[in-house]
């Protein structure tokens, strides 16, 4: 009777263990009664019936499948290595679990594919400069075709593209030549820079210069100017200065013509050989007149006190 109570006990405690299943946080349970699926259950503790149900955990994370390197042929022709990688994220447990037999390895070959697909469209230097591009194609692609399964793909990477070595020699080559181009534009915008802002300092200097000469001849004429002024003003304060002393002196027609002669002798001592005399001249001719008849005279009254 004991025995059959140890077995009795035994079985009961088999029985809760086995009827309590933990389920973690990021996992999901999906319960099947003798195999047909019934509920999900959520994370913590949950009771089953043991023998009749059991529980299929479900990953709920964001997971990464590691696309292998593989040979992909671009558009014109040239045979490059990509390797990939797939983040993608169970939304619905049963249809990943039902709907799916093995999910990594079906997403592993739709990847690879479109990979194919996507990359046979593009040339070799749209698919080297252009990851983001491809990267959003495939992540749409595989995204549409992995909807049916429950799953999310959130991202596609694209790790790398090898091209083979000789395109990537010649793709070098180029890229040097593209650097030296660069550099000898450079070098001769520097040169047609220095010239210009040589030019431009060699016409500021003539402007400059041309200016000071302006300015040195305005200040020379103006001071020519000023002093002819000057002069001007004094001859003709001299001339007041002679005019009213003639006239305080009242001096006679004789004395006039005789400075008149003073003034020819003058004029006719210079190395011009023609002069010109003022037109208004017959009141001095009188005045000449005059005085050669007082030399006559006075010739007669020498000769005749000498007699």
């Amino acid at each position: 009777m004991s025995i059959l109570v140890w077995v009795i006990v035994a079985f009961v405690v088999v029985f809760i263990v086995n009827s309590v299943k933990i389920i973690r946080q990021y996992e999901k349970g999906l319960v099947e009664t003798l195999g047909k699926y019934t509920e999900t259950k959520n994370s913590g503790a949950n009771i089953i019936i043991p023998m009749f149900q059991k529980i299929l955990r479900v990953d709920m994370r964001e997971r990464v499948i590691d696309v292998p390197p593989q040979s992909v042929i671009t558009k014109d022709n040239v045979s490059v290595v990509v390797d990939a990688i797939i983040y993608f994220q169970v939304t619905d447990p049963v249809k990943v679990v039902y709907n799916i037999e093995d999910f990594a390895l079906a997403a592993l070959k739709l990847a690879q594919t479109n990979l194919r697909n996507v990359i046979g469209d593009m040339e070799l230097d749209s698919t080297l400069t252009s990851r983001e591009k491809i990267n959003t194609q495939l992540r749409v692609v595989m995204d549409e075709a992995t909807d049916k399964w429950g799953v999310k793909v959130t991202r596609v990477e694209i790790q790398k593209i090898d091209p083979p070595r000789d395109i990537t020699d010649a793709m070098s080559k180029q890229m040097k030549a593209e650097r030296e181009k660069r550099a000898n534009i450079l070098e001769a915008e520097g040169l047609r820079q220095a010239a210009i802002l040589k030019a431009e300092g060699a016409k500021q200097a003539v402007i400059l210069d041309a200016e000071a000469v302006k300015e040195k001849q305005v200040l020379e004429a103006t001071g020519e100017a000023e002093a002819i002024r000057k002069v001007a003003e004094a001859e003709k304060y001299k001339v007041e200065v002679v005019y009213n002393a003639i006239h305080e002196g009242k001096p006679t027609n004789d004395l006039i013509a005789i400075k008149y002669l003073e003034a020819l002798e003058k004029v006719a001592d210079g190395q011009a050989t023609k002069i010109f005399l003022p037109l208004e001249t017959a009141g001095v001719t009188a005045s000449i007149g005059g005085i050669a008849e007082l030399f006559k005279n006075d010739v007669k009254s020498i000769q005749e006190a000498k007699k």
